[in-house]
C-alpha cells in the first residue's frame, strides 16, 4: 500500500506534539482534504487552562459537539471521492473527558455523548506521535499561543499516560507509532520526508518509527 492508497489517515497525539501541523503537511503532500479540529473556536478553552475545575465540562462539551458536527458532515460526503487527513480520532474526545472531568461530570458527558448519532469514518492508518512532557512543554512555549502558558505540567503527564494506555490496546487500524521527540518533521524537511516515506510504506499491524530506522513491534 502506498500513501496514495490511504484514503483516510489520522494523526494523533497529546497537546504540543505537532499533530495538526503534520496533518496539514501530509494533506498537502497527498493532495488530500484536511479534517482539522478548531481549538481556537472553543470559547471555554482559556477558562479551562486557567481554572481546570471550573472550565472542564463546558470545554469538553463544546469539543464534543464540534467534532460530532464535523464528522456528521463528513459522513454525508463520498468517502471514496478524496483522500482525507485528520488531526483527531473520534475516540479522542472520550479520552480527554476521562482525564479532565470528575466522576459526576463524566457521567453527564457519557449521557450526552450516547445520544449523539456518531458514525465516524474508519481510518486506514493512524499516526500516533509520542513525546515526553518536557518536549511538549518546550514546543507549546515555542508556538506562543497566549493562553497555553496556563497549561499545567501535571495535566500533560496525565494526558500522555492516557494516550499511551489507549494506543497500547488500539487495534482498529494500522498504527504507526512515531518517536516525535527525536525528530522534527514540522521544521526539518529531511525528517518530514523520511517520515512521509514510512507512512507511504505502512501496510498493516503496528510499527514503531524513530530517526534511527523503524522496527516492527
Amino acid at each position: 500500500m502506498t500513501g496514495a492508497e490511504h484514503k483516510f489517515i489520522v494523526v494523533e497525539g497529546p497537546i504540543g506534539v505537532g499533530k495538526s501541523t503534520l496533518a496539514r503537511l501530509l494533506a498537502k503532500s497527498l493532495s488530500a482534504q484536511p479534517v482539522l479540529e478548531d481549538a481556537l473556536a472553543n470559547p471555554f478553552l482559556e477558562r479551562f487552562y486557567k481554572n481546570p475545575r471550573a472550565g472542564a465540562l463546558p470545554t469538553q462539551l463544546h469539543f464534543l459537539f464540534q467534532r460530532w458536527q464535523q464528522l456528521a458532515a463528513l459522513a454525508q460526503q463520498d468517502l471514496f471521492a478524496a483522500v482525507r487527513v485528520a488531526d483527531y480520532l473520534w475516540e479522542k474526545d472520550r479520552l480527554f473527558a476521562r482525564v479532565t472531568l470528575d466522576d459526576a461530570e463524566f457521567a453527564l458527558y457519557e449521557q450526552v455523548s450516547s445520544r449523539l448519532d456518531v458514525q465516524p469514518p474508519k481510518p486506514d492508518l493512524v499516526v500516533y506521535l509520542q513525546a515526553p512532557v518536557d518536549v511538549l512543554l518546550e514546543r507549546i512555549a515555542r508556538r506562543a499561543i497566549g493562553y497555553e502558558h496556563y497549561i499545567d505540567r501535571e495535566y500533560l503527564v496525565r494526558l500522555n499516560e492516557a494516550y499511551a494506555r489507549f494506543f497500547h490496546e488500539y487495534e482498529a487500524a494500522p498504527l504507526l507509532i512515531v518517536n516525535a521527540a527525536a525528530i522534527d518533521p514540522v521544521n526539518n524537511p529531511a525528517d518530514y520526508e523520511e517520515l512521509f516515506a514510512a507512512i507511504r510504506r505502512m501496510k498493516r499491524g503496528r510499527l514503531y518509527y524513530n530517526p534511527m530506522g523503524a522496527r516492527a513491534i
